[in-house]
């Protein structure tokens, strides 16, 4: 099982947290205010610890659960304390009309933390085109990227420690094209699905 920090108090953090701790896992919570971050910790229960932000956190993946602005900044902040830490960005960066990308560039948050992150830190994109209520109640399939072959595994080994099916879509470059899935599920829930009880899948032809 691995060890994990969630950085942040919101709803994803919430969900991934319980499912983590389900799944045998061990998670510590980390947010700027200290009591918001208490709360949760002892509402997941299971033993989930809470850390003080801005220190080095416990866990070995370092799960970032914050809005997309503040994704980066935080990093940076954290600096050298998320050293050697597998960083997991899952946020996406909708434009105001939730059609688009914020960023006109063909880039990521993921490959902007990468470049805030400190040496030694690996950076993997992960859950941004999961709904928060199917990631709670579902079995929806986690596409992930990133450069290095390691922190990649580890991730896969934590998703499918909370009985879901990791798939590995490439470098961290693809991150760039992952968030422009999360897009494409914002589109299909106001238009080809009519309704947010859905996610992405792949699905295998047999013979």
């Amino acid at each position: 099982m691995s060890s994990v920090s969630i950085i942040g108090t919101g709803n994803m953090a919430r969900t991934i947290g319980a499912r983590a701790l389900a799944g045998g896992n061990t998670v510590e919570i980390m947010g700027r205010d200290q009591s918001k971050a208490a709360d949760l910790a002892k509402a997941l229960g299971g033993g989930a610890t809470t850390g003080e932000w801005g220190t080095t956190p416990t866990g070995d993946i370092v799960i970032v659960a914050l809005l997309h602005d503040g994704v980066v900044p935080t990093v940076a902040q954290y600096g050298d304390a998320l050293a050697g830490k597998v960083i997991v960005d899952i946020s996406n960066p909708f434009n105001s009309t939730f059609d688009g990308l914020a960023h006109g560039e063909e880039t990521s948050i993921a490959q902007e933390v990468a470049k805030a992150a400190p040496a030694g830190a690996s950076v993997v994109k992960a859950f941004n085109t999961v709904f928060r209520h199917v990631l709670e109640k579902g079995r929806p399939d986690v596409f992930i990227a990133g450069d290095n072959a390691q922190a990649k595994a580890s991730v896969e080994a934590f998703v499918e420690s909370l009985g879901l099916r990791p798939l590995d879509v490439g470098d961290l470059k693809m991150a760039h094209w992952l968030e422009g899935a999360g897009v494409i599920t914002v589109g299909l829930a106001n238009h080809g699905v009519g309704n947010l009880d859905f996610a992405l899948s792949i699905t295998e032809l047999t013979t």
